[in-house]
């Protein structure tokens, strides 16, 4: 129950948000046994270089029990934002970087519905 309860003031948070901003949900299945290794290349590497292409991460979770990481973040252009984030010589230079623990992604667009 407390999880559903916090999943319903998140989407209250994210409805409440002004603008026209696109929200999205990652979900990434980390390499067994990788899982600090993934979330300290994230912090320090993928966190504050989204935050210099102007997106904003409203939420970051791991999921030990099951090798899961899961994170919101937003961007009024998003596609373009994005694109521009990845082409960047600072993204490719990420190291270590996050992806080499990747095992599966998912990304999806989130829409309120609240």
């Amino acid at each position: 129950m407390a999880a559903y309860v916090r999943l319903v003031g998140l989407t209250h948070l994210l409805a409440s948000r002004e603008g026209n901003v696109s929200t999205q949900l990652r979900r990434y299945r980390i390499h067994k046994g990788e899982l600090d290794r993934f979330v300290e290349a994230w912090r320090s590497g993928v966190a504050p270089l989204r935050a210099r292409f102007g997106f904003t991460i409203l939420g970051a979770w791991s999921v030990p029990e099951r090798d899961e990481f899961v994170w919101i973040i937003e961007h009024p252009e998003f596609e373009e934002a994005d694109r521009s984030y990845y082409e960047s010589s600072d993204r490719t230079m990420l190291d270590p970087d996050p992806a080499v623990y990747i095992e599966e992604a998912i990304h999806a667009f989130a829409v309120s519905v609240i």
